[in-house]
C-alpha cells in the first residue's frame, strides 16, 4: 500500500479510483482482523458509498480525497456506536462528529470503520468485555499496544494509511512504537478532541496513527486548528507542517538532545542499542548531538495525581450501576480517584506548572530532545504489564511500565514516535522526537529525516 498523499494524488488526477482504494481496505481487513481483532466496527456499506462520491469530486483539490482511514471507538463519529471500550455505552450512538473526524470527512477521507480501545482508554494494552484481545500483527501473541491498540494495529497490517486516536500518557506513541508505525501526539490544544467523551481533559488529544511521517504531517493539517465546540483550543502556529517532512532537515540549526532514559527509566539492552545506532545514523547525517535532559523528577506520580481524578469525575458516576461489570481492573483504576480532593487535584496541577517549567527552560537551549518511544518492545498478551523492564521491577498499578512517554502529556508538547527496527525476535521498536509547545513541525520534521535515512520494513 502506498501512502496517503500518493493515494489522494492519484484519486485527484484519475490515475487511482477511490472505490478501488476502498476495496482493497475492506480485503485486507477482511483477510487480516479475524486474527488481529483491531475493528469493533467495518464500515462496508456507507465507505464504499462514500468512496463513489469521492470519485465523482475527481479534480476538486480535497488533501485526503478517496484516502481510507479508521477512528478510535472512542472518538464520536455520527451514526456509529462510540462504546469507549464499556458495556455502559454499549448502545450508545452520537448523532454528530468530532471535530478532527468532520475535519477528515470534509478533506475527502471514506472512514472505513471503527478501531478497538481498552476500556475508558485506561490501558497501555487492548482489550475489553465488549469487542475482546487486540494483538499485534507483527506477532500475534504480543500485544499492539493501547489504548489506541486498534489503530495502531490496523495501519500495522495495511487496512488504512491513516488511523485516529487519542494520547492521554502515550495511547498514541505506544502503539505506533509496538506496531511499527508512526504516530504523533500534537501539541495540546492544536487538534480538537469534542464532541465526545470527558476522558482526561487535560492530558489526552487526538493525534494520527500512520505508515509514513509525511502522512501524520498531513493527518494533522487537516485536523488542526481551533474549534467553538472545544474551548480548550486556541489560534497557534504549528508551522508548516506539509513543507517540514518534505524538505531536507538543516541540521546547523537544530539543536539535538538525546537520553536513553531521560535520567531515570529502565531500558531493555535491545531498546538501548536501537537507540544508540539512531543516534549514530543522525550524527552520520550532520546532526549536532549533544547527551542532555531536563532536570525533572520521574513523572508517574505526579501524571496519576492529575489522571485519577479525572477519570473518577468522568467515568466515577458509572460505578454503582456498571462497576460490577466493568473490564477486570478497571473499576479498581476508577475508584482511585475517589478519595481525591478537589485541593489534591490543584496542588497536583501546581506541581505540574513546575514540572513544565523545567521542560520549557531544557527547550530554551535545545530545539528536540530524542529518547526511546517506549523502554521495552511489545510484552505478551497473557499480562496486563510487564514484571520488569532490565531487572528493574515495575509497578502494576496504571502502566508504570510508559512513563518515557507520560512527560509530552504533562507539559502539552508534541512527540512523534517512529520506528526504528526489529529486536532480535522481530518486533518493532521505536523512537520519540519531543519538542517545546507548537514545535510540531520540526518534530515531524526531524522523524521524517530519520525516516529517510533508515526506511522502516513493512507487514506484506
Amino acid at each position: 500500500m502506498t501512502d496517503a498523499w500518493a493515494m489522494a494524488e492519484a484519486v485527484r488526477n484519475g490515475t487511482a479510483s477511490a472505490v478501488d482504494l476502498v476495496e482493497e481496505s475492506l480485503h485486507r481487513i477482511s483477510s487480516y482482523d479475524g486474527e488481529v481483532n483491531a475493528f469493533t466496527e467495518v464500515l462496508a456499506e456507507q465507505a464504499m458509498a462514500d468512496a463513489r462520491e469521492a470519485d465523482r469530486r475527481r479534480g476538486e483539490p480535497l488533501p485526503l480525497l478517496g484516502v481510507p482511514v479508521s477512528v478510535k471507538d472512542h472518538i464520536w463519529l455520527a451514526g456509529v456506536r462510540a462504546t469507549n471500550g464499556s458495556r455502559a455505552f454499549e448502545h450508545f450512538v452520537p448523532d454528530v462528529d468530532a471535530v478532527p473526524v468532520a475535519r477528515l470527512k470534509a478533506a475527502g477521507a471514506v472512514v472505513v470503520g471503527k478501531t478497538n480501545n481498552p476500556e475508558f482508554c485506561y490501558r497501555g494494552y487492548t482489550d475489553n468485555d465488549l469487542f475482546g484481545l487486540t494483538r499485534n500483527p507483527w506477532s500475534l501473541d504480543r500485544t499492539p499496544g493501547g489504548s489506541s491498540g486498534g489503530a495502531g494495529a490496523s495501519v500495522a497490517y495495511g487496512a488504512m494509511p491513516i488511523a485516529v486516536g487519542t494520547d492521554g500518557g502515550g495511547s498514541v506513541r505506544i502503539p505506533a512504537a509496538f506496531c511499527g508505525v508512526v504516530g504523533h501526539k500534537p501539541t495540546s490544544g492544536l487538534v480538537p478532541k469534542l464532541p465526545g467523551f470527558r476522558g482526561w481533559p487535560t492530558l489526552s488529544v487526538d493525534g494520527p496513527l500512520t505508515r509514513t511521517v509525511r502522512d501524520a504531517a498531513l493527518a494533522l493539517s487537516v485536523m488542526a486548528g481551533p474549534s467553538p465546540h472545544d474551548d480548550g483550543t486556541w489560534p497557534m502556529d504549528p508551522g508548516d507542517l506539509l513543507g517540514a517532512v518534505s524538505r531536507p532537515v538543516d541540521w546547523s540549526a537544530v539543536r539535538v538532545a538525546v537520553s536513553e532514559d531521560l535520567g531515570w527509566a529502565p531500558v531493555e539492552p535491545s531498546v538501548r542499542a536501537a537507540f544508540r545506532a539512531v543516534v549514530g545514523v543522525l550524527a552520520d547525517d550532520g546532526a549536532r548531538v549533544v547527551e542532555a535532559c531536563p532536570d525533572s523528577p520521574y513523572p508517574t506520580e505526579l501524571w496519576n495525581d492529575i489522571a485519577v481524578p479525572e477519570g473518577f469525575a468522568s467515568e466515577g458516576p458509572l460505578l454503582e450501576e456498571w462497576g460490577p461489570r466493568m473490564t477486570a481492573g478497571t473499576r479498581e483504576i476508577v475508584e482511585a480517584g475517589r478519595a481525591a480532593s478537589a485541593q489534591d487535584y490543584l496542588d497536583a496541577q501546581d506541581r505540574r506548572r513546575d514540572y513544565s517549567r523545567r521542560w520549557a527552560e531544557f527547550f530554551e537551549d535545545h530545539d528536540v530532545l530524542l529518547t526511546p518511544a517506549m523502554p521495552l518492545p511489545a510484552f505478551g498478551t497473557d499480562v496486563q504489564s510487564p514484571a520488569s523492564i532490565d531487572g528493574v521491577p515495575v509497578d502494576p498499578f496504571f502502566d508504570d511500565w510508559c512513563a518515557l512517554s507520560l512527560p509530552a502529556n504533562l507539559t502539552g508538547g508534541p512527540a512523534t514516535a517512529v520506528p526504528i527496527g526489529l529486536d532480535e525476535q522481530g518486533l518493532p521498536l521505536g523512537m520519540q522526537v519531543m519538542g517545546p509547545r507548537t514545535a510540531d513541525a520540526l518534530v515531524l520534521a526531524v522523524a521524517a529525516a530519520y525516516e529517510r535515512l533508515a526506511p522502516f520494513p513493512r507487514l506484506p
